[in-house]
């Protein structure tokens, strides 16, 4: 049976004001510090993603409490990731006083997210976060890279990043983040999310975005890291075709096209329209390109080792 949600009281602007102003925290734009103040947002979060007493969850950047308490309400364990050390300081006194039934159930690491190199505990099921909107997609991808047990998460960053994170083939703000996102998961919008939930209120809309893990990454025969590569080329001149970016990772503009064309790729298309599955292809064909090139300096290679020059 699942444990039963604990009693958990949640922060308000009051409270939250109240911690902030106990440790001397002023929120900073360097840090990307928005503090939620509404219980109602939280517990909003909490229902979309869909986690239960079940899960163990991942948060990144757990501020002064109120997401984290939402997330414990549950019954869910928690792992909390936090960087700055006056919050780190604070935060299990403050699951103490809110969710005392819960601290068991609470674990927070310090340190930088995208930094870190394991979790302890428990195999995470699940990340739920209101991310720092400047490292938002770099900590979500190295997250989703680092655990792979991550079932399924929902994130709030700046409402342009969600739409970018959610973005099909086509679509005019596809781009890096929607490919390699992809790769991992299947990922949708799941709302937006109001300024005057902040304090203090920041100058950009938030979004939602929602994922699922996908049943298997697309079946390849290269890593990960190659297929990527192939991204990051393709979208460095986005107006431009696959040949043309493309002789940018190869060498020259033949490779690129020999390459495109064993891929089943039209050379002359721009990236913006290609599928995660259809990268897989061009990497796969760039490796293969790359062996037979390889095999074919070794044999001249020993060739000229074998040769001899009669007396």
């Amino acid at each position: 049976m699942s444990e039963t949600p604990a009693a958990v009281r949640l922060l308000g602007p009051a409270e939250v004001r109240a911690l902030a102003a106990a440790l001397d925290i002023r929120p900073t734009k360097q840090k990307g510090q928005n503090f939620v103040i509404d219980p109602n947002t939280v517990r909003r979060i909490v229902r979309e993603s869909g986690i239960g007493a079940e899960d163990v969850v991942i948060e990144v950047g757990p501020g002064l409490g109120s997401l984290t308490l939402a997330l414990l309400e549950t019954g869910a364990r928690v792992v909390a990731i936090e960087i700055d050390d006056a919050l780190a300081d604070a935060l299990p006194s403050t699951i103490a006083e809110f969710a005392p039934d819960a601290v068991e159930r609470f674990s927070l690491v310090r340190g930088d997210a995208l930094r870190v190199t394991e979790i302890p505990g428990p195999a995470p099921t699940a990340l739920v976060a209101n991310l720092p909107y400047n490292v938002s997609v770099p900590v979500l991808l190295h997250l989703l890279a680092l655990v792979p047990s991550l079932e399924r998460g929902l994130v709030m960053v700046q409402a342009e990043v969600a739409d970018r994170l959610a973005a099909a083939p086509g679509s005019k703000v596809y781009g890096v983040p929607s490919v390699k996102a992809a790769w991992f998961a299947d990922v949708r919008r799941a709302g937006a999310i109001g300024r005057n939930i902040f304090w203090p209120a920041p100058n950009v809309d938030s979004g939602l975005v929602a994922w699922t893990k996908r049943a298997a990454p697309p079946s390849t025969t290269v890593a990960r890291e190659a297929v990527f590569a192939v991204i990051d080329t393709a979208f460095a001149q986005r107006r431009k075709t696959m040949r043309s970016t493309l002789k940018n990772l190869v060498g020259s503009g033949e490779a690129a096209e020999a390459a495109l064309i064993a891929a089943g790729i039209d050379p002359q298309v721009r990236g913006e329209v290609l599928t995660i599955e259809q990268f897989v292809a061009i990497a796969e064909a760039l490796a293969a390109q790359g062996q037979s090139q390889e095999a074919g300096a070794e044999a001249e290679g020993a060739g000229s080792a074998g040769g001899g020059v009669d007396g």
